[in-house]
């Protein structure tokens, strides 16, 4: 069962920097991220989620794909591209993959103008080690899937940095 993480950062570049630590750390295998996707408010109070994947430019790439080789079965290679990649791309469009994008919009909009919102989906994770690496950020729990008394863990260590930075 995956958790959900969401950590607000007084920047967005100070949330980038966690997700990019987070990356790092899914590489030495101390953490399996299924979906890591930051939540920025403007001062007109749009949110804009910042996500790694961008699934309508996944969609018409493997779109275009699969109506290359569509097209090509049938002698109209170019017809076949194009109309793989616009069904790709309205299928990528449609598709949420990970963290629900509404969901991450309402909460996002209790956002001060300029901070930022990490939201993480976690898979698994060692979570003395991650929690030890990414504490020295700061920041402050928005909400979490965790037990009671992992989630005052991690709010106990982030709010140590925040005091001490």
């Amino acid at each position: 069962m995956s958790d959900l993480i969401a950590i607000v950062y007084p920047t967005e570049e100070k949330a980038e920097e966690v997700r990019k630590r987070l990356f790092e750390l899914q590489k030495e295998y101390l953490i399996k991220v299924g979906d890591a996707v930051i939540a920025t408010k403007s001062e007109d109070g749009k949110v804009k989620l910042n996500q790694l994947v961008n699934t309508t430019v996944a969609g018409a790439a493997s779109g275009s794909f699969w109506g290359l080789l569509v097209g090509v079965l049938f002698l109209n290679p170019l017809l076949g591209v194009a109309v793989g990649a616009a069904s790709g791309a309205l299928g990528g469009a449609l598709t949420d993959v990970g963290i629900n994008d509404d969901f991450m919009k309402d909460l996002a909009g209790n956002l001060q103008p300029g901070n930022a919102a990490l939201f993480v989906l976690v898979k698994e994770m060692t979570a003395d080690k991650v929690l030890k690496e990414i504490s020295g950020y700061g920041g402050v729990v928005l909400r979490t899937s965790l037990d009671e008394t992992k989630e005052q863990v991690l709010r106990d260590a982030l709010q140590k940095a925040t005091a001490a930075g």
